[in-house]
């Protein structure tokens, strides 16, 4: 054969056909959402070969397999103990209506219709949103655990922290009491399996979550669907949720982030329960892989939720989604709160990367003159994804929206502070990858006290901050501004 140009040609043609075929194949042979299909169809289409790799390790989703087992230890739990307790609310026996206004009753509604979230009453709450003082009182709690200890975290990194943290567990786990950790493999890089060698020996159990490799090997790549929530429980009734991961740069030891700026919370009541229902959804589902002994459920059953104790008692829900679930909890609950906020909505995220029905939410309660204000983070730690931060702050800019860059370091807390008595604290951003691609779970909270503090915490981090005016959107280079473009094309996948 003569290699003419004309040959050559017609092999290209052929060869981008064959991908073009294939992308169609790859991204429509699983279910997804309309945005994220064209974002994947367009990486695959204009990065012949290397499009399929980013796909390799970006866009595969979890196995039929994967999700049944899933769903099926979540139905165990739910019609073993949630079903009993959601007649009951269902009845008012937990909370009468009139004992709670319109707005929070609908978004308890909501949440427990969407994802059976269960109300609870009987909690006292501390806010902490310095890394510090939270792994200080963590660890000094876990250090007078007498029954059990939970723990369950996107990161659990082997560094200082870490080590300190794995120090009170094998302690814990010395004198008698069951330790279980739940980690994820790839927000752990750099941990090895032999890291939890000593607390198996004393007794403990750990393991990766289900999206993980049992042995940190990559035998699937897979950077997404991922363990993303962050929690400790300790003797059914301590127990903490919130943005904060285990590891040095948590706490203020990162040269590249310096100050980390998180939020998390310590609750002391019923709501630890649910906590530790979600942790046994997740323990059990994970069993399947690593064959270590299911999550007893007897325990828990006995336990009945109360009404609370005093008028400065937190109501609580906790919930929770993944891409196990069509239901998207927190997303639907995020929205329910901006759709129904009448003077402000305080958000603060590390990414801010709406699906439309988040952006249009809040522009509309902008343009109706709710005080709509975003703080998000000065620096990137991904490069796309603060690109496409970018581009919509500039969006909800131009609409009215007030967003703000955090100066005194990098801003982590995942927060939503709206009304008299409204707030969600968690570990879900604002951006697709929350919404539907990683486990996520959130505490819905509604208190006077407790959305007057989360609201003065706000307003003392706009002290440290900068509002993004249309001027300095203006100002930025043009290769600036094509970085923002080309980075919100790629958002529903980044």
């Amino acid at each position: 054969m003569i290699w003419t140009w004309d040959v050559i040609r017609r092999i290209i043609e052929v060869l981008w056909v064959i991908n073009i075929g294939l992308a169609i194949w790859t991204v429509f042979r699983s279910r997804r959402d309309i945005a994220s299909t064209w974002a994947w169809l367009l990486v695959l289409s204009v990065f012949p070969v290397i499009g399929f790799i980013i796909y390799l390790f970006l866009g595969r989703q979890l196995s039929h397999d994967e999700i049944f087992a899933m769903k099926k230890a979540q139905q165990e739990v739910q019609k073993r103990y949630l079903e009993k307790q959601r007649k009951r609310l269902e009845e008012h026996d937990l909370l009468p209506k009139a004992d709670q206004e319109k707005r929070a009753r609908m978004l308890t509604d909501l949440n427990l219709n969407n994802d059976k979230a269960i109300l609870t009453l009987d909690n006292q709450v501390e806010l902490f949103t310095n890394g510090n003082d939270l792994f200080d009182n963590m660890i000094a709690n876990i250090n007078r655990a007498k029954e059990f200890v939970d723990v369950e975290f996107y990161t659990f990194y082997s560094d200082e922290l870490g080590h300190r943290v794995l120090s009170a567990l094998e302690a814990a786990a010395k004198r008698g009491v069951k330790v279980r950790v739940l980690y994820d493999a790839n927000g752990s890089h750099g941990t090895k399996a032999r890291f939890f060698s000593n607390l198996r020996k004393l007794g403990g159990e750990a393991q990766p979550f289900i999206s993980s490799s049992s042995k940190y090997k990559i035998r699937t790549p897979r950077l997404n669907y991922h363990l993303h929530r962050k929690l400790v429980i300790i003797d059914h009734t301590i127990g903490y949720i919130g943005g904060f991961n285990i590891g040095d740069q948590y706490v203020d030891k990162s040269p590249k982030f310096g100050h980390w700026r998180d939020t998390h919370m310590r609750v002391v009541g019923q709501a630890p329960i649910m906590m530790e229902f979600r942790f046994a959804m997740d323990w059990n589902t994970s069993c399947r892989k690593s064959r270590l002994p299911k999550y007893p459920l007897d325990n828990l059953e006995h336990i009945k939720l109360k009404r609370p104790s005093s008028k400065n008692d937190v109501a609580m829900q906790i919930v929770s989604s993944g891409p196990d679930s069509q239901d998207f909890a927190i997303r639907r609950g995020y929205e329910g709160i901006i759709a129904t906020a009448k003077e402000y909505i305080y958000i603060q995220t590390p990414y801010l990367i709406p699906e439309p029905s988040i952006l249009e939410a809040l522009i509309i309660a902008a343009k109706s003159g709710v005080d709509v204000r975003i703080m998000v983070p000065c620096m990137p730690d991904h490069p796309f994804v603060y690109r496409a931060t970018e581009y919509y702050a500039k969006y909800l800019t131009e609409n009215g929206v007030k967003v703000y860059k955090y100066n005194n370091g990098f801003i982590h807390a995942k927060t939503v502070v709206s009304g008299s008595n409204i707030s969600s604290v968690g570990s879900a951003n604002q951006d697709y990858r929350s919404y539907s691609l990683n486990f996520e779970v959130n505490a819905f909270n509604y208190s006077p006290e407790l959305t007057k503090k989360l609201k003065k915490i706000f307003e003392e981090d706009l002290k440290v901050s900068t509002l993004m005016t249309n001027e300095y959107f203006d100002k930025q280079s043009r290769w600036r501004k094509f970085k923002q473009y080309f980075s919100r094309l790629l958002s529903p996948i980044l």
